[in-house]
Protein backbone atom coordinates (compact mmCIF):
# COMPACT_ATOMS: atom_id res chain seq x y z
CA UNK A 1 0.00 0.00 0.00
CA UNK A 2 1.50 3.46 -0.85
CA UNK A 3 -0.07 6.83 -0.64
CA UNK A 4 0.36 7.66 -4.97
CA UNK A 5 1.89 9.25 -7.07
CA UNK A 6 3.14 12.65 -5.13
CA UNK A 7 6.34 15.04 -5.34
CA UNK A 8 8.98 13.27 -7.04
CA UNK A 9 7.18 10.96 -9.00
CA UNK A 10 4.89 13.04 -10.36
CA UNK A 11 7.68 14.96 -12.31
CA UNK A 12 9.55 12.24 -15.15
CA UNK A 13 13.63 12.29 -14.27
CA UNK A 14 13.37 13.68 -11.53
CA UNK A 15 16.20 12.76 -8.91
CA UNK A 16 17.17 13.72 -5.15
CA UNK A 17 19.98 15.71 -4.46
CA UNK A 18 20.04 14.47 -1.11
CA UNK A 19 18.63 11.10 0.69
CA UNK A 20 18.85 11.64 4.62
CA UNK A 21 18.27 8.31 6.89
CA UNK A 22 17.56 7.55 10.61
CA UNK A 23 19.31 4.67 11.75
CA UNK A 24 17.39 2.69 13.95
CA UNK A 25 14.94 0.46 12.32
CA UNK A 26 16.03 1.55 9.12
CA UNK A 27 19.54 0.55 8.49
CA UNK A 28 20.23 -1.24 10.87
CA UNK A 29 17.74 -4.05 12.70
CA UNK A 30 18.04 -3.22 16.33
CA UNK A 31 14.52 -3.48 17.36
CA UNK A 32 14.46 -6.46 19.11
CA UNK A 33 18.14 -4.57 21.34
CA UNK A 34 15.81 -1.67 21.60
CA UNK A 35 13.05 -3.55 23.35
CA UNK A 36 15.40 -6.06 25.42
CA UNK A 37 17.21 -3.17 26.65
CA UNK A 38 13.98 -1.18 27.41
CA UNK A 39 12.65 -4.56 29.61
CA UNK A 40 15.91 -4.58 31.42
CA UNK A 41 16.17 -1.27 32.42
CA UNK A 42 12.24 -1.03 33.46
CA UNK A 43 12.53 -4.56 35.68
CA UNK A 44 15.97 -3.37 36.84
CA UNK A 45 15.02 0.32 38.34
CA UNK A 46 10.67 0.33 38.12
CA UNK A 47 11.05 -3.59 39.46
CA UNK A 48 8.08 -4.25 37.01
CA UNK A 49 7.67 -6.14 33.97
CA UNK A 50 7.33 -3.69 30.36
CA UNK A 51 5.50 -4.95 27.56
CA UNK A 52 6.68 -5.06 24.14
CA UNK A 53 3.92 -2.06 22.95
CA UNK A 54 5.43 0.05 26.08
CA UNK A 55 9.00 -0.74 25.13
CA UNK A 56 8.59 0.77 21.95
CA UNK A 57 5.74 3.51 22.10
CA UNK A 58 8.61 6.32 22.29
CA UNK A 59 11.24 4.89 19.92
CA UNK A 60 12.63 7.84 17.69
CA UNK A 61 12.51 9.94 20.68
CA UNK A 62 15.69 10.93 22.64
CA UNK A 63 16.36 8.14 25.50
CA UNK A 64 16.50 10.93 28.11
CA UNK A 65 12.84 11.87 26.52
CA UNK A 66 11.89 8.44 26.25
CA UNK A 67 12.85 7.60 30.18
CA UNK A 68 11.33 11.13 31.31
CA UNK A 69 8.01 9.72 29.97
CA UNK A 70 8.46 6.30 31.88
CA UNK A 71 8.95 8.09 35.28
CA UNK A 72 10.55 11.65 35.97
CA UNK A 73 12.13 10.68 38.83
CA UNK A 74 13.86 7.66 37.81
CA UNK A 75 14.84 8.49 34.77
CA UNK A 76 18.68 9.24 35.32
CA UNK A 77 18.42 5.44 36.89
CA UNK A 78 16.40 4.17 33.80
CA UNK A 79 19.00 5.78 31.34
CA UNK A 80 22.14 4.06 32.82
CA UNK A 81 20.06 0.67 33.16
CA UNK A 82 19.22 0.81 29.75
CA UNK A 83 22.70 2.05 28.62
CA UNK A 84 24.40 -0.55 30.89
CA UNK A 85 22.43 -3.27 28.78
CA UNK A 86 22.55 -2.15 25.65
CA UNK A 87 26.19 -1.58 24.93
CA UNK A 88 27.00 -4.67 26.69
CA UNK A 89 24.59 -6.79 23.90
CA UNK A 90 25.26 -4.04 21.32
CA UNK A 91 27.51 -6.18 18.74
CA UNK A 92 25.73 -9.46 19.57
CA UNK A 93 22.42 -8.16 18.54
CA UNK A 94 22.60 -5.00 16.10
CA UNK A 95 22.81 -5.77 12.53
CA UNK A 96 22.58 -4.45 8.82
CA UNK A 97 19.03 -5.19 7.37
CA UNK A 98 19.43 -7.45 3.70
CA UNK A 99 19.83 -5.42 1.09
CA UNK A 100 20.79 -1.82 2.74
CA UNK A 101 24.69 -1.84 2.16
CA UNK A 102 23.98 -2.48 -1.53
CA UNK A 103 21.08 0.48 -1.64
CA UNK A 104 23.97 2.73 0.11
CA UNK A 105 26.51 1.82 -2.23
CA UNK A 106 24.30 2.31 -5.36
CA UNK A 107 23.02 5.85 -3.84
CA UNK A 108 26.58 6.95 -3.97
CA UNK A 109 27.49 5.74 -7.02
CA UNK A 110 25.30 8.00 -8.83
CA UNK A 111 26.20 10.75 -6.70
CA UNK A 112 23.37 11.46 -4.53
CA UNK A 113 24.52 12.70 -1.36
CA UNK A 114 23.93 11.07 2.04
CA UNK A 115 23.08 11.95 5.53
CA UNK A 116 22.08 10.33 8.73
CA UNK A 117 19.73 11.83 11.33
CA UNK A 118 19.58 9.77 14.45
CA UNK A 119 18.03 10.00 18.35
CA UNK A 120 21.12 8.15 18.95
CA UNK A 121 23.99 9.57 20.70
CA UNK A 122 27.06 10.34 18.84
CA UNK A 123 28.76 7.72 20.84
CA UNK A 124 26.33 4.90 20.51
CA UNK A 125 25.88 5.89 16.73
CA UNK A 126 29.80 5.27 16.42
CA UNK A 127 29.18 1.90 17.99
CA UNK A 128 26.86 1.16 15.16
CA UNK A 129 29.37 2.66 12.62
CA UNK A 130 32.09 0.47 14.08
CA UNK A 131 30.52 -2.45 13.74
CA UNK A 132 28.89 -2.53 10.21
CA UNK A 133 31.32 0.04 8.79
CA UNK A 134 29.29 2.13 7.26
CA UNK A 135 30.44 5.45 8.34
CA UNK A 136 32.13 6.59 4.92
CA UNK A 137 28.73 6.04 3.30
CA UNK A 138 27.54 9.35 5.03
CA UNK A 139 28.05 12.77 3.99
CA UNK A 140 26.94 14.35 7.09
CA UNK A 141 25.80 12.80 10.57
CA UNK A 142 23.69 14.55 13.02
CA UNK A 143 23.41 13.05 16.41
CA UNK A 144 20.83 13.22 19.43
CA UNK A 145 23.34 15.55 20.99
CA UNK A 146 23.98 17.97 18.37
CA UNK A 147 20.73 19.46 17.49
CA UNK A 148 18.94 21.95 19.46
CA UNK A 149 15.96 20.19 19.28
CA UNK A 150 15.08 16.51 18.14
CA UNK A 151 12.50 14.76 16.28
CA UNK A 152 10.05 14.88 15.91
CA UNK A 153 10.85 19.02 15.59
CA UNK A 154 12.49 19.38 11.67
CA UNK A 155 15.95 20.66 13.68
CA UNK A 156 18.05 18.00 12.98
CA UNK A 157 17.22 17.23 9.32
CA UNK A 158 17.53 20.84 8.55
CA UNK A 159 20.93 20.99 10.06
CA UNK A 160 21.75 18.01 8.26
CA UNK A 161 20.78 19.19 4.84
CA UNK A 162 22.49 22.78 5.64
CA UNK A 163 25.64 20.35 5.96
CA UNK A 164 25.05 18.88 2.83
CA UNK A 165 24.50 21.92 0.90
CA UNK A 166 20.98 20.76 -0.52
CA UNK A 167 17.88 22.15 0.06
CA UNK A 168 14.64 20.88 1.56
CA UNK A 169 12.95 21.07 -1.61
CA UNK A 170 15.22 18.53 -3.66
CA UNK A 171 16.07 15.97 -0.65
CA UNK A 172 14.47 12.95 1.33
CA UNK A 173 13.97 11.34 4.37
CA UNK A 174 13.64 7.98 5.04
CA UNK A 175 12.22 6.65 8.26
CA UNK A 176 10.34 4.46 10.41
CA UNK A 177 8.82 5.82 12.99
CA UNK A 178 5.92 8.38 13.18
CA UNK A 179 8.33 11.23 14.84
CA UNK A 180 10.72 10.66 11.48
CA UNK A 181 7.82 11.40 9.56
CA UNK A 182 6.35 14.11 11.10
CA UNK A 183 10.13 15.83 11.26
CA UNK A 184 10.26 15.21 7.50
CA UNK A 185 6.81 16.88 6.74
CA UNK A 186 8.18 19.88 8.80
CA UNK A 187 11.31 19.82 6.99
CA UNK A 188 9.95 19.89 3.86
CA UNK A 189 11.32 17.29 2.58
CA UNK A 190 10.06 14.36 0.61
CA UNK A 191 8.81 11.80 3.25
CA UNK A 192 9.33 7.83 3.07
CA UNK A 193 8.32 5.82 5.84
CA UNK A 194 9.36 2.02 6.09
CA UNK A 195 7.27 -0.66 7.65
CA UNK A 196 10.57 -3.05 8.41
CA UNK A 197 11.25 -1.15 11.97
CA UNK A 198 9.49 -0.52 15.02
CA UNK A 199 6.03 0.67 14.23
CA UNK A 200 3.01 -0.83 12.36
CA UNK A 201 2.05 0.04 8.82
CA UNK A 202 -1.37 2.07 10.31
CA UNK A 203 1.25 3.87 12.66
CA UNK A 204 3.27 5.28 9.77
CA UNK A 205 0.59 5.96 7.51
CA UNK A 206 -1.57 7.80 9.77
CA UNK A 207 1.64 10.28 9.19
CA UNK A 208 1.07 10.65 5.53
CA UNK A 209 4.33 10.17 4.44
CA UNK A 210 4.56 10.84 0.77
CA UNK A 211 5.27 7.11 0.01
CA UNK A 212 5.53 3.83 2.49
CA UNK A 213 7.76 0.73 1.41
CA UNK A 214 7.69 -2.61 2.46
CA UNK A 215 10.60 -3.79 1.21
CA UNK A 216 14.26 -2.24 -0.03
CA UNK A 217 14.15 -3.02 -3.31
CA UNK A 218 10.89 -0.78 -3.19
CA UNK A 219 12.54 2.03 -1.55
CA UNK A 220 15.58 1.30 -3.84
CA UNK A 221 13.10 2.22 -7.04
CA UNK A 222 11.73 5.04 -4.98
CA UNK A 223 15.08 6.69 -4.49
CA UNK A 224 15.41 6.76 -8.93
CA UNK A 225 17.62 3.75 -8.16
Amino acid sequence: MTTGMTGWEAEAGKVFQAVVFDLDGTIVDSVELIVVSFQHAIREVLGREASREESIANVGRPLKEQMELLSPEHADELIAAYREFNHREHDRMLTLYDGILNLLHSLETTGVKLGLVTSKSRYTTQMAFDLTGIESYFDAVVCADESPRNKPSPDPILLCLDRLDVSPATAAYVGDSPADLQAASAAGVYSVGVTWGVFSEEALMAEKPDRLVHTIPELAEVLGL
